[in-house]
């Protein structure tokens, strides 16, 4: 089994990488990778007033978002050291729902694992935009975990 197991540091995507690791537990053979995808469409890019943000502070943003998005795979790979599963770690830049969709199918995975709800500023009553699009789009399986 190929799994994809995404996370963004929320709580439903720490349980969903929770379940990942239990499912994953189970096969002898299984191969697991974790995404993380830095949504660009939050960026800042205006100061205020209409003045533009200096590259230099965007660039050094974009540096930090990265690092965040480091530290989150890695705390998921934690999840999966007690079963000796050692997970692939990706991290992408642009709309996490595209990514994801994009991963899951050109790498073949057979199951991608997502939280019902993410870290998105508007939360949506029943299912979060990401897994969503997730469940809509992806040509694998997708578990979607609340």
């Amino acid at each position: 089994m190929k799994m994809l197991v995404c996370t963004d540091g929320s709580e439903h995507s720490k349980k969903a990488v929770k379940k990942a690791a239990k499912i994953a537990a189970n096969y002898e053979e299984v191969e697991v990778a974790i995404i993380y995808v830095n949504n660009v469409e939050i960026i800042p890019m205006h100061g205020g007033y209409g003045e533009s943000v200096p590259l230099e502070m965007q660039v050094q943003y974009e540096k930090e978002k990265e690092k965040q998005g480091q530290q989150m795979l890695q705390d998921a790979v934690h999840f999966f050291e007690e079963s000796n599963i050692e997970p692939a770690t990706i991290l992408r830049k642009g709309n996490p729902g595209d990514e994801i969709i994009k991963v899951a199918s050109k790498e073949n995975f057979d199951l991608v694992v997502v939280g019902s709800r993410g870290l998105g500023g508007l939360k949506k009553i029943i299912l979060g935009s990401v897994s969503n699009a997730v469940a809509q789009e992806a040509e694998s399986d997708v578990l979607i975990i609340k």
